[in-house]
């Protein structure tokens, strides 16, 4: 008899946002379903009347437990305690109902709220979280918001999450820089995120045009990037602040060279998207990513962490050398293929299929 099909489940609050998170679970949980033919539930708490941002297979099932932990983003202090006690009591009831119900072989929490309770739920599954940021940005506090109750109730936190880590049977991260970050642990493997998208065509490297891609928040830096745009006169017809947009690879195409300055990063969607593009790239080293990514002076240049006047370097550099812009795009061309989808979904499948779960 023929074994059943593996049954997966993911744990995660929306799809509804156009997030990396977001993109890369969609983009992994098709692959699995088409290719694999694995049974693929996702279980969400957000957005239950909000449409998917990115196209499911419909051989997946989404099932929205409608928690509404995101009742917590406008409540006060002492309100948003009691709200996400009650809210934590109903996911958790919600979420072993659910599992009991559907008896996975394996569960994946993207280390939410459910990685609280994940372990006690007897369903009989095999449990793996998955990290989508470094260590030391996990659960970050933006710059000038930390005090001393803060930090200790983070590091009381921290030490809580690695005792309910050590628990999972597997935990994934993205980076090897950020393996090592999870010293006490033994059960960690390194997967990194796989390619959005495969570029129909790549870029001539002929515009006088470079391009940084993020959200505009602190993480990805972008007041280092162009700090100096007042100070020396640029106008806006050289240096423009656009908002989001449908045709990212169109932009990468337009462009020659690839800036990254984030200040923190899980690992760096943005830079293996542009490499596939043909784009050279310089890049801060910061945690955790680009040296994962970039191989410095072959297809990008990596300058310190934070260094403006090393990365205005860099990108002189890279402008005034169009041979070095050619070889470094041909090198991240080849080098940027061990991240296509292919690749990677058969790491997850080695852990998967490492159980020796399904048959029936």
């Amino acid at each position: 008899m023929e074994n059943k099909p593996l049954k997966i489940v993911y744990v995660t609050p929306a799809l509804y946002m156009a997030g990396g998170v977001e993109r890369v679970l969609t983009l992994k949980a098709n692959y699995f379903a088409e290719h694999f033919g694995y049974d693929i539930t996702i279980i969400l708490t957000e957005g239950k009347d909000k449409p998917l941002f990115y196209p499911l297979s419909d051989k997946i099932s989404v099932v929205n437990l409608n928690i509404g932990f995101e009742e917590l983003w406008t409540c006060s202090f002492i309100k948003k305690i009691f709200v996400y006690l009650r809210r934590q009591r109903q996911f958790k009831k919600a979420l072993t109902c659910e599992l009991m119900r559907l008896r996975p072989d394996i569960t994946i929490s993207l280390l939410r709220r459910e990685i609280n309770f994940i372990n006690d739920i007897r369903d009989g599954s095999h449990k793996i979280g998955e990290l989508h940021v470094n260590r030391a940005n996990y659960r970050n506090f933006e710059a000038n918001d930390s005090n001393f109750i803060k930090n200790l109730f983070a590091k009381f936190w921290m030490y809580s999450l690695v005792l309910k880590l050590k628990q999972l049977d597997q935990f994934v991260v993205l980076t090897e820089e950020d393996k090592k970050a999870w010293a006490e642990l033994h059960n960690i493997s390194v997967i990194p995120d796989p390619l959005s998208f495969y570029p129909t065509q790549n870029s001539p490297l002929k515009e006088k045009r470079v391009i940084a891609v993020g959200r505009y928040v602190y993480q990805k830096g972008f007041d280092l990037l162009l700090q100096q745009m007042k100070e020396l006169g640029i106008d806006d017809n050289r240096c423009h602040l656009y908002g989001p947009t449908t045709d990212i690879q169109q932009e990468y195409v337009n462009s020659s060279i690839f800036a990254f300055s984030s200040r923190f990063e899980g690992f760096g969607m943005v830079l293996i998207e542009a490499m596939a593009c043909g784009l050279p790239v310089v890049s801060f080293d910061c945690p955790c990513g680009p040296k994962d990514i970039v191989k410095d002076g072959e297809d990008g240049l990596l300058v310190k962490a934070g260094n403006v006047d090393a990365l205005a370097s860099s990108l002189s550099q890279l402008m005034s050398d169009e041979s070095l812009r050619q070889s470094m795009s041909k090198n991240g061309l080849k080098n940027v293929q061990r991240f296509r989808i292919e690749q990677i979904a058969e790491q997850w499948r080695c852990i998967f299929e490492s159980y020796n779960v399904g048959a029936s």
